[in-house]
């Protein structure tokens, strides 16, 4: 008989969306005047509520596209080809209540993002992609 102990089962990936919210040098300060940063994340909590993750993260190195949200597909989003989605100068109240309804509907791999949104995508260096892509 032997003793030894079981691997763990493989990691699959989180359950539901995650959205991450840049709140390092640019993102979230007053270098972007006239916008609640503080609301747009609490937004984001309670809209998504257990829909979704959402989290506050260092500087995610887009100064220049600064307010940045990240969202990241499900386990079951990725397994459906979904890729983290880069969207910057989130500065409106309205791109947040539309990431919101995206990521509480299944988000990348799983639903389509509203259009609206092609107006904030970005494409990261990829280094940055790498980073997130995993």
């Amino acid at each position: 008989m032997s003793h030894r102990t079981r691997k763990a089962a493989p990691d699959r990936g989180t359950p539901r969306p995650t959205v991450s919210v840049c709140r390092g040098c640019c993102c979230g300060t007053a270098k972007i005047p006239d916008v609640d940063h503080a609301g747009q994340l609490a937004e984001l909590r309670r809209s998504l509520g257990e829909t979704a993750t959402v989290r506050a993260v260092e500087c995610l190195d887009a100064c220049e596209q600064a307010n940045v949200i990240v969202v990241q597909p499900s386990a079951e989003g990725r397994a459906a080809g979904g890729r983290p989605v880069w969207l910057g100068l989130v500065n409106d109240s309205d791109a947040v209540k539309d990431i919101a309804a995206w990521a509480a509907a299944g988000g990348p791999g799983l639903e389509d993002a509203p259009e609206i949104l092609d107006l904030y995508t970005f494409r990261p260096s990829r280094r940055l992609q790498r980073e997130l892509d995993h």
